[in-house]
């Protein structure tokens, strides 16, 4: 058997250790556009910030390819996937053939249209290890920077150079920071902590024009930076399956199995959609737990196992400073709120379910509340008021308790 992956991140990666864990024969090859070891994409920001290496980055160590036996071709881009053929079109002018194949091509930062961006110096985005790379050889002490997005990209690249710079200015449409993972209670502890930090927030505002190293604004200020860093949000990488006549969506179409409605087409992580179980909807969930679990699922049904992705949930685990913060599910109906200074927890159920959570600060036992939402736990069936409080297995009946235990365990 054959298998090809195109992508070498976290799903990639899943489906590797999924595919061994069936077949320990089969040839795999996988083509990463970019030219390193495999490395955790969330750590980047560490690196600028000096708390991690390029060695420590490393999603898997050293030995990972030659222990799962694989071939890597490096700094190679897939052209076209002609899935009649099973055969993958190379830009060095080389052919691959597939059995089966894997698309986790991932997601590209947008680049809105800006008047005149050309005319910068120094223009970066922060998807990448060689984004950042890039971005600090440019860096002196006295640059100023316009971080252009306040999500989660823009704040983990100020975080990494904040020290390493003369000023930050993080510029945002919205009217609050990290909009897609908090609420207005939350962004506000949030913002202020980064603000005590150093870091300057323009919100309700956009960059309407550059002119060299001058930036205006559509309230009308003008404010001169010396780098910009473009961060407004990504977009799935699905040419290459559209291309081939797969369906796709907002991400590329996948079933329950992970498999596209191209034949032997797999794809998982950030290029993919998944079902999430909160809202029971199917929707990109650019994650790196959900991309590595959902890469397994595809590579154990690539090799000839029979498995289900259907658990997934948008969360995110994140800090910013020292100051945590943990978040997953839907925020549907009823809420429970407690803030005790920078600490911050809101629970949202509904239904007779937990929906999602909010956990700023102390972010201890999250998992409980996690493992509520991944298994629909009904809420009657628990002590709700004291995990509400104080998140602990003596809630749960002793049954659970062991159940919980041993998914601790197992993860």
């Amino acid at each position: 058997m054959k298998y090809v992956i195109i992508g070498n991140s976290a799903a990639a990666i899943g489906c590797i250790e999924g595919i061994r864990s069936v077949d320990s024969e089969g040839s795999i090859t996988v083509i990463s556009k970019e030219t390193q070891h495999t490395y955790s994409r969330p750590l980047i920001s560490y690196l600028l910030l000096g708390k991690t290496d390029l060695e420590r980055m490393k999603y898997r160590p050293n030995s990972f390819y030659e222990d799962k036996n694989c071939k890597v071709m490096f700094g190679t881009t897939v052209k076209k996937i002609l899935p009649n053929e099973k055969e993958m079109l190379l830009d060095n002018g080389e052919s691959v053939k597939y059995d089966k194949l894997l698309v986790a091509t991932g997601s590209n930062p947008f680049v809105p249209p800006i008047e005149g961006v050309s005319s910068a110096k120094s223009v970066h985005t922060f998807m990448s290890l060689d984004d950042a790379l890039a971005l600090k050889k440019d860096l002196t002490s006295e640059s100023r920077v316009i971080i252009l997005g306040g999500g989660l990209i823009g704040l983990k690249c100020a975080e990494g150079i904040l020290n390493s710079v003369k000023k930050i200015t993080v510029i945002d449409m919205a009217d609050r920071i990290l909009p897609s993972i908090l609420d207005s209670e939350g962004s506000s502890i949030i913002q202020k902590h980064l603000e005590n930090k150093g870091v300057e927030f323009l919100l309700g505002n956009s960059i309407t024009k550059i002119d060299g190293q001058k930036a205006l604004l559509k309230s009308g200020e003008e404010i001169e930076f010396d780098n910009l860093v473009i961060a407004v949000g990504v977009r799935a990488n699905t040419s290459l399956v559209s291309e081939a006549g797969g369906k796709v969506n907002r991400g590329i179409y996948t079933d329950l199995y992970c498999c596209t409605d191209l034949p032997d087409v797999f794809a998982a992580g950030d290029c993919s959609e998944s079902y999430d179980i909160t809202i029971e909807q199917v929707r990109v969930l650019a994650l790196l737990p959900n991309a590595y679990m959902q890469g397994e699922v595809a590579g154990i049904n690539m090799a000839g196992g029979k498995t289900l992705y259907d658990h997934a949930i948008p969360m995110n685990a994140i800090g910013f400073f020292g100051l945590h913060i943990i978040s997953a599910g839907s925020y549907e109906g009823e809420c429970y709120t407690d803030v005790k200074g920078n600490n911050y927890k809101k629970l949202f159920y509904k239904d007779n379910r937990l929906m999602g959570y909010i956990l700023i600060g102390d972010v201890a036992r999250a998992g409980i509340y996690t493992s509520l939402i991944r298994e629909k736990t009904p809420l009657d069936s628990i002590d709700f008021e004291l995990i509400k409080d104080k998140p602990q297995l003596m809630a749960f009946t002793q049954k659970d308790r062991a159940a919980l235990l041993i998914k601790e365990a197992l993860h």
